[in-house]
């Protein structure tokens, strides 16, 4: 499904790639997509929520044709939130239900707590909670082991590889090893032509690199934060999170003591499910969407 992209200028300084459906009127829901992807995350989704709600889903900073301002303090999670904000200004969207897979989702669980007025609702895809994954990269080694790609991501250098072969091998290795079930031509065209945009790899990369996310190596005694073990503010807002329970980067430890900080959690696991659940099951993704969006 190809939606057509309308260019939007923001004044938080960036222009966005956006997928627009469904009749203004309706209901809003914003989808934000994650790494290393764009709005066609949500191309099994957009068609079917357009029938009832007006959908949003942005190319974010740094993707695909959005801009790619330089430098790795432009992708601060702070300014991917002001963005997100200025896109619903700008739509005349005042509140509205967030959606967010991977980065896609961290950004969404940071914008839901700072901004209870706007989101009203909250879905989350295979994307941790802050307190949670955090917690996880000191108490659980597994996590710690699955999440070193963070800090291989981190390393600059990496980027002079990711051009033309090299893209093709970031694809066949580091993309393709997270996915459940394969992946069809045309989808990986679309890749390729996303990540060979000129700074792409980059801007993308760079969103690693300005998270304040501490990753200890292995076998690192790393001091832990003092904020982990202080109270953190609950979510505010009714969220479902549905779960690929194959994702090999996000293990089920995310899902562990999710409920005292998400007061009002639906929780949903897909047991076939990889990482990247909205196309590698998307009619079960849609349906429980559907389902808890009726009942909220």
């Amino acid at each position: 499904m190809d939606v057509d992209l309308t260019r939007i200028a923001l004044p938080t300084g960036v222009e966005l790639d956006v997928a627009i459906a469904g009749n203004p009127a309706n209901p809003p829901i914003i989808l934000l997509h994650g790494f290393p992807e764009s709005h066609r995350t949500w191309r099994h989704q957009i068609p079917e929520l357009a029938r009832d709600y007006y959908v949003v889903a942005p190319d974010q900073r740094g993707f695909a044709r959005s801009s790619k301002p330089e430098g790795v303090e432009q992708y601060t999670p702070a300014k991917i939130v002001e963005d997100l904000l200025a896109l619903a200004d700008h739509l005349g969207i005042q509140g509205f239900t967030l959606v967010g897979h991977d980065w896609g989702g961290a950004i969404a669980w940071m914008a839901a707590l700072q901004n209870p007025r706007r989101i009203e609702r909250l879905i989350i895809l295979n994307a941790p909670h802050p307190k949670v994954f955090q917690k996880s990269l000191f108490d659980d080694p597994a996590q710690r082991k699955a999440s070193q790609y963070i800090n291989r991501f981190r390393d600059t250098r990496l980027d002079q590889g990711l051009v033309g072969a090299g893209l093709e091998r970031f694809f066949a290795s580091t993309f393709a090893q997270h996915i459940v079930g394969g992946i069809a031509g045309e989808d990986k065209a679309a890749y390729m032509d996303e990540w060979g945009q000129p700074g792409a790899m980059t801007a993308m990369l760079n969103w690693y690199r300005a998270s304040a996310i501490q990753v200890p190596l292995p076998d690192e005694d790393a001091e832990r934060p003092a904020w982990l073990d202080a109270p953190f503010p609950p979510i505010p807002q009714p969220t479902l999170v549905i779960w690929g329970m194959k994702d090999f980067a996000l293990l089920p430890v995310q899902l562990e003591g999710l409920g005292a900080l998400v007061p009002d959690l639906t929780l949903v696991e897909i047991a076939e499910g990889g990482h990247f659940i909205p196309w590698e099951k998307p009619e079960a993704v849609t349906a429980a969407m559907r389902e808890w969006l009726l009942r909220h």
